[in-house]
């Protein structure tokens, strides 16, 4: 009879018929046989239920693979909508696609034709045809505020907000009228136009696009001083949109100064005078000017006097004052057969019923 764990047939040959029990440890009976066929199918069971020919692996690891295909589908979607994103507000984008525009900038002089009145300020402000100009800032009128097609009344009152303080600070600010500061104008230029605007404030030049006096009111202060502190002031703002990412903003704008000379200066007789600018100036805004409360000047036409015709207007405005007139100040002829290109600057004549008209005998 056989051991209790000899197979059937007896011990294999060779191996010791009771002996070693140390071996029998390692006889694998058939019951652990049947327990170890875990992970191959029978090739009869997979031509009949079309089972895989082993076994599919466990929950934990579909669960972990289904995971990582969602995260990195996330991560794909996360960078198609950050490339999109950076594409529409990528502060760097092309000036091409930003289309800045440089100023364009006429300062055209206008020549008395006789000798400037002179009086005291109130007598040459009641007399003239400021005398219902309002006063300083009060003359910079918003009017009604609509929404555009592409964009809120809000964006519209802040492009309008914003040119009004352009204007505010370009052309009333006495600091700046008389050249000790060009900060409070500067800060609002866009800054794509920063590199034009201190070229024309450091190197002002008569060709159309750097000058001083295109950017802002800026007087010879060595010559003349403020008589006046009250500017007084008429014009209006428009608004319109002329394109589905912009606005423009005209200003249409006279401002009326009284003038004497500076300190120091023989010039005139001493009385003030008036001096006449009138600013057409256009703005422009996209969408980022509105966010940061930016602006873009586009253009500027000037109207200014009394002046000579012969004096350079580029960096500064040479008002005549109170006795002076223009003399022979007038630009040098133009001949339309020369072959250079003219250099003429343009002149116009003041109209006698710009000039105040105080009575006679006033101070």
């Amino acid at each position: 009879m056989t051991g209790p764990g000899d197979p059937p047939e007896g011990a294999p040959e060779g191996v010791p018929g009771g002996g070693d029990d140390e071996y029998r440890s390692v006889v694998f009976d058939e019951s652990f046989v049947r327990a170890a066929r875990l992970q191959e199918f029978s090739a009869q069971e997979r031509l009949d239920d079309h089972t895989p020919a082993v076994r599919r692996q466990g929950p934990w690891r579909r669960s972990r693979g289904s995971r990582q295909a969602l995260v990195l589908v996330l991560l794909i979607a996360l960078a198609f909508a950050t490339a999109v994103y950076m594409g529409v507000r990528n502060p760097y984008r092309s000036l091409a696609e930003r289309d800045p525009e440089p100023l364009r900038s006429t300062v055209v002089p206008l020549a008395p034709r006789g000798a400037v009145p002179g009086a005291a300020p109130a007598a040459l402000f009641e007399h003239s045809p400021a005398a219902h100009f309002r006063v300083g800032a009060e003359g910079v009128n918003l009017p009604a505020v609509h929404g555009t097609e592409n964009f809120t009344d809000t964006q519209v009152l802040a492009a309008l907000d914003a040119a009004k303080e352009y204007i505010i600070r370009s052309s009333l600010d006495p600091e700046v009228l008389t050249g000790g500061t060009v900060r409070p104008v500067r800060v609002l230029v866009d800054s794509y136009q920063l590199e034009q605007f201190d070229r024309s404030m450091d190197r002002p030049a008569d060709d159309g696009r750097h000058a001083a006096t295109g950017w802002l009111v800026r007087f010879d202060a060595s010559r003349v001083a403020l008589a006046d502190p009250q500017v007084r002031v008429r014009g209006s703002l428009a608004v319109t949109e002329t394109g589905s990412s912009r606005l423009e903003v005209t200003g249409d704008h006279t401002f009326v100064y009284a003038l004497r000379p500076a300190a120091g200066q023989p010039e005139g007789d001493g009385r003030a005078s008036l001096f006449t600018v009138r600013r057409e100036v256009r703005f422009r805004f996209d969408r980022d000017d509105l966010r940061d409360h930016q602006i873009e000047v586009v253009q500027a036409y000037v109207q200014a006097g009394p002046m000579s015709c012969g004096g350079d207007t580029a960096g500064q405005l040479r008002p005549l004052l109170a006795g002076q007139d223009a003399g022979k100040g007038r630009p040098a002829g133009t001949d339309p057969y020369a072959p250079q290109r003219s250099t003429a600057s343009l002149c116009g004549v003041m109209a006698d019923e710009a000039q105040p008209s105080p009575p006679r005998g006033s101070p």
